[in-house]
């Protein structure tokens, strides 16, 4: 008797990592709103609705709004009345964007992110990379 008996673990069977279609509301990114047509809301899928979640999620601050999981939203409004140099204000505020876009299963990386600041009003562009292609944001 062995007192390490070898132990023939089974393979854990394979589980489909497979996302279904991304669907979401179509944004009227000018005014800020969802589209209607007909009374009803139109729907877009792949990376035009990736692209509708990111907006929605970069919009929106985190831990704000019980509707929403803590996952969601961004922690940009941190900076506002920091007296922290522009180049930190902007470093932070491209992490709080990555980590904000990040959490989505539906995107993989987020390439060329440029943050900038006018006064009040923060800049947000780059590549959002998802599992359809690739998507350029601009809030």
């Amino acid at each position: 008797m062995s007192l390490f008996p070898i132990i023939q673990p089974q393979a854990a069977p394979e589980i489909d990592v497979s996302l279904p279609m991304y669907r979401e509301t179509a944004w009227d990114y000018q005014k800020n709103e969802p589209i209607w047509e007909n009374g009803a809301p139109v729907i877009v899928e792949g990376k035009a609705a990736v692209l509708v979640w990111a907006w929605n999620a970069l919009h929106t601050p985190r831990y704000r709004y019980e509707i929403y999981s803590w996952d969601f939203g961004n922690e940009v409004d941190n900076l506002t009345g920091q007296s922290f140099s522009d180049d930190l204000k902007r470093s932070e505020a491209a992490r709080f964007t990555r980590e904000c876009l990040l959490i989505n299963p539906y995107i993989t990386d987020i390439k060329d992110l440029a943050i900038s600041f006018a006064g009040d009003v923060l800049t947000i562009s780059g590549t959002i990379v998802t599992v359809y292609g690739e998507v350029e944001l601009n809030v």
